[in-house]
């Protein structure tokens, strides 16, 4: 375990791709193996230092370097956290910038896999991802039949004949999505049970995730989070949560329910709502909200848009519901 610090503390951050692949690969040489696919995509294999006790699992992640270096305070990729605190191995495929992962040298890539029986080696297998990565963490599951999968925001297809409606990606239509690790709700018809994790007031978002409909695959849904669902949960600290019980087979509806209420605790899940009581013009339950939240924790935008609120209440313009029992406003 004595090369484990050094693994984890390398740092990464800031450095151009060129340097950055040259790192992870030198790294990868001494705890893994590097494959380098095509001119925009790359795979890193990490191995934990010791072997696992009981159970072993591969963590799948699928990332575009520029996702990296955003969300990681070191520009690692996302699954050396769980090598480290849970001794998983892990496997990342990355791509610079969007590609949805539709090239040849991925599918090559994944086909090795399959001959050699590489995920045969795995008690658990989990797929993760986030939109276009999310919708590669969906088609390339088809790889290791019984994965588990967990996708946020994931597009099903960039195919204008099925998706003409999304006009977000239009630059990318040309794109084949029609052959092989094509159509991603398909491709899930072999995992042993997948998420989609979407917010259903984005419309687009929801619209996809309408074509994921499956018996093995469960919906859940952030109402009000936005269109940068990762980096909302990864502040709030449920990301590592949500993969870990993916992992061990206990990611439910209900677990998920359990961790979804740190949004209370969240302040842009919490100026978001307040956005939306705003924009519909319902002071009395903005009134209550900012009260609730400015009763709980520090939040100086909605404690000013309270102290706002209750200027206008007193000005006559609505009638302000009761001051909190023991508090003074």
């Amino acid at each position: 375990m004595q090369d484990a610090p050094n693994l984890f503390d390398t740092p990464l951050k800031g450095l151009k791709k060129k340097e950055w692949l040259q790192e992870v690969a030198t790294i990868a040489s001494e705890h893994g193996t590097y494959y380098a696919l095509d001119k925009r995509h790359a795979a890193v294999l990490i191995e934990p230092e010791e072997i696992p006790q009981g159970e072993t699992t591969l963590l799948v992640t699928f990332e575009t370097l520029q996702g990296i270096q955003t969300l990681s305070d070191h520009g690692q990729p996302l699954g050396w956290d769980m090598v480290r605190a849970l001794n998983w191995s892990h496997l990342s495929v990355i791509s610079d910038g969007d590609t949805w992962f539709r090239t040849q040298g991925v599918y090559g890539f994944f086909d090795r896999m399959i001959d050699d029986g590489f995920f045969e080696e795995f008690d658990n297998v989990v797929f993760y991802g986030a939109g276009p990565c999310g919708y590669a963490a969906c088609a390339f599951s088809v790889a290791s039949p019984g994965a588990t999968v967990l996708a946020v925001q994931p597009q099903a297809t960039l195919d204008p004949r099925v998706t003409e409606w999304d006009d977000r990606f239009v630059e990318m239509r040309r794109l084949d999505f029609t052959s092989r690790y094509g159509y991603a709700p398909d491709m899930l018809d072999a995992a042993m049970q997948a998420f989609v994790i979407y917010d259903p007031s984005e419309q687009l978002d929801a619209m996809h995730a309408a074509l994921f409909t499956r018996p093995n695959v469960t919906k859940l849904r952030t109402r009000r989070l936005g269109n940068a669902i990762q980096s909302d949960l990864v502040e709030m600290q449920l990301l590592y949560r949500l993969l870990a019980r993916a992992g061990t087979g206990k990611l439910t509806e209900a677990a998920f329910a359990k961790l979804w209420r740190k949004r209370r605790d969240h302040p842009p899940y919490l100026r978001k709502v307040l956005a939306t009581l705003d924009a519909a013009g319902r002071p009395y339950l903005s009134t209550l909200l900012c009260r609730n939240v400015t009763a709980r924790m520090r939040a100086p935008r909605i404690q000013r848009r309270l102290d706002a609120l209750l200027k206008s209440a007193a000005d006559g313009k609505f009638t302000a519901p009761p001051p909190l029992a023991g508090g003074a406003e």
